[in-house]
């Protein structure tokens, strides 16, 4: 039998520099969309300030959102089975900016 089957397949191979490596906290996002583009706005809410600072933006299409959802949903799982399900926030405790609850 040929090693050939056991090789995983080739691909792209994402490179990261050294600042995009060091990535980015958010603890909010923004999402918008219109027919062509889906826009998700992360930004970092601080306590005592009205703005909340976008660090990042992201635009995908449709398509790429969809597989996006699907690969969060799947990782969520993932976490879930490993550590224990993520409790939801307590009860009265205050939405983010821009939500309500």
């Amino acid at each position: 039998m040929s090693d050939e089957h056991n090789k995983p397949a080739k691909g792209p191979r994402l490179t990261l520099d050294k600042e995009v490596g060091l990535g980015r906290y958010s603890n909010f996002v923004s999402i918008a969309h219109n027919y062509a583009e889906v826009l998700l706005d992360f930004g970092r809410t601080l306590p005592g300030r009205e703005d909340i600072p976008v660090v990042a933006r992201i635009i995908m299409n449709p398509f790429q959102a969809k597989q996006l959802l699907r690969a969060l949903s799947h990782n969520v799982q993932m976490y879930e089975k490993t550590f224990g399900p993520i409790p939801e926030p307590p009860a009265g405790a205050p939405a983010p900016p821009g939500e309500t609850n």
